[in-house]
């Protein structure tokens, strides 16, 4: 991602990555991730009378890694969990490379074998060592949350990221990212208190944070800075630009809140093809008048223009097309309108899926069948449900029903003592109707017999009957109060 080949021209178009994402700089290149890695020289014999390369790349939590010297000589292999020198005490890490291949790794990273951050290999670790490293690494989530709690007291404008505990559990670094430069040295102090321990602050950016913790990416693969990425390069939104993507940030923007580092990996793709079709700028003219740019398909190789006294209409043409309208601009004649051009292309046609071998319908269990003996159950059960209804209503038609009056909803419970019964009324009550026959329900009034009575206020007569209330309207235009 880093290599010479990357960057930006002098006209500002960007270069790309020049190898579609296979970086002869970065471990891509090799097919090799970020924590698993190959060692392709294992197999390889040394020539006579050479030793074998006595610094080991030694990996960590999240795919932090440092090299270290076996100053003893001891017999290690690629896996094998060994003690090295820390700042201070010691720390548990596993070898992830060794041999030849560290020589290549330490050129790329500029490291000598002399350098300072080049330390010391103690011993392999034995079993109390691993266990001593695997309690303080069951430490680090409750540190961590913690740690939140400690800095949201402190109500300091950074984010707590990561905890990584010492192998020997005297030391942890606390990663965190932050916008602006922070004075954290009342958290230091905090969190030393809180844990005992020793404390160490490590500011990382919004990409390596996001490559330490890892997660799923938007194409549904897990993130390329937290597998093989190992260099990150800036992205700008002439990337994107170039691949006719829209300017989303939020479609554009990875886990990290920055653009996503693949529009670098298809750019080489987008600008190999753009070379052949011409400049946006340039204005087709036609004998109905001049044409300008709207948008293109590069891989289908269409442009849609529009004329600039009618925008309402595009014109679909394609690249030859307009290579061709150029060729007779550029000799001071005019083409045909674009209709005619657009008339000339023939738009394929899209096959439909056809049942040819006799294959079910995808959608055959969307929608339940209905079983024949259901719909018999069914229809047994309604018989018997008419036929008791049936028996229940000549029932109730050889005894007299008592009506109760309906309660409103709104109306408040009655106080005991204050209740008014209706007066019992003697004469026979018709025979119910039939559901469809009788008349709606009118609305209640105020002065029901189950609400409570005002002082003074005259007793509530009793409900009548259908057939009194057929005998009391009004007749010749006579009002009830004057009957």
């Amino acid at each position: 991602m880093a290599c010479g080949s990357c960057g930006t021209t002098e006209n500002g178009v960007p270069k790309g990555c020049k190898s579609n994402g296979n970086c002869g700089s970065g471990t891509c290149g090799s097919g090799s991730e970020k924590l698993a890695v190959f060692d392709w020289l294992s197999n390889m014999s040394l020539p006579s009378g050479q030793e074998r390369f006595n610094i080991f790349e030694v990996r960590f939590k999240n795919g932090r890694k440092h090299f270290f010297k076996n100053v003893d000589n001891l017999p290690l292999i690629m896996g094998d969990i060994i003690a090295v020198e820390g700042s201070p005490g010691h720390d548990i890490g596993t070898i992830s490379l060794a041999g030849e291949l560290v020589k290549v790794q330490m050129k790329k990273r500029k490291i000598t074998e002399d350098h300072e951050d080049v330390k010391k290999i103690y011993r392999k670790a034995n079993q109390r060592d691993i266990d001593i490293w695997q309690a303080a690494r069951a430490k680090e989530e409750e540190t961590q949350r913690k740690g939140r709690e400690i800095l949201g007291k402190l109500g300091l404008q950074m984010k707590l990221s990561d905890v990584e505990y010492q192998g020997d559990g005297n030391k942890a670094t606390f990663y965190y990212t932050a916008d602006s430069r922070v004075d954290f040295r009342q958290l230091i102090r905090d969190l030393a208190g809180a844990f005992s321990i020793r404390v160490e602050m490590k500011q990382v950016g919004a990409r390596q944070e996001a490559a330490r913790l890892g997660g799923v990416g938007s194409c549904g693969r897990e993130l390329c800075c937290s597998t093989w990425l190992t260099d990150f390069r800036k992205v700008s939104t002439s990337a994107a630009r170039y691949q006719q993507l829209s300017l989303n940030p939020l479609k554009l923007a990875g886990q990290c809140g920055k653009l996503k580092c693949c529009l670098n990996f298809e750019l080489d793709t987008y600008l190999d093809a753009l070379k052949a079709f011409p400049k946006q700028d340039v204005v087709l003219k036609t004998e109905k008048g001049d044409a300008v740019f709207v948008k293109m398909d590069i891989f289908k190789k269409h442009l849609w223009y529009t004329y600039k006294e009618e925008r309402f209409k595009w014109f679909q043409l394609t690249l030859d097309q307009v290579q061709e309208i150029i060729e007779l601009n550029k000799n001071n004649e005019k083409s045909i309108p674009l209709e005619e051009y657009e008339s000339e292309i023939e738009i394929p046609q899209k096959v439909d899926f056809e049942d040819a071998v006799g294959q079910d319908s995808l959608t055959r269990f969307d929608t339940p069948k209905n079983s024949k003996r259901r719909n018999n159950r069914n229809k047994r059960n309604k018989k018997t449900a008419v036929a008791t209804a049936n028996s229940s209503k000549e029932n109730t038609q050889s005894q007299p029903q008592k009506r109760r009056p309906k309660r409103n909803p709104n109306q408040k419970p009655k106080a005991e003592g204050n209740v008014n019964k209706p007066k019992a009324n003697n004469k026979p009550k018709r025979k119910p109707r039939p559901k469809t026959d009788r008349k709606p329900n009118k609305p209640k009034n105020s002065n029901e017999p189950n609400q409570p009575k005002a002082e003074g206020s005259k007793p509530n007569k009793p409900r009548r009957n259908n057939k009194n209330r057929n005998n009391n309207k009004p007749k010749n235009g006579e009002s009830p109060q004057e009957k």
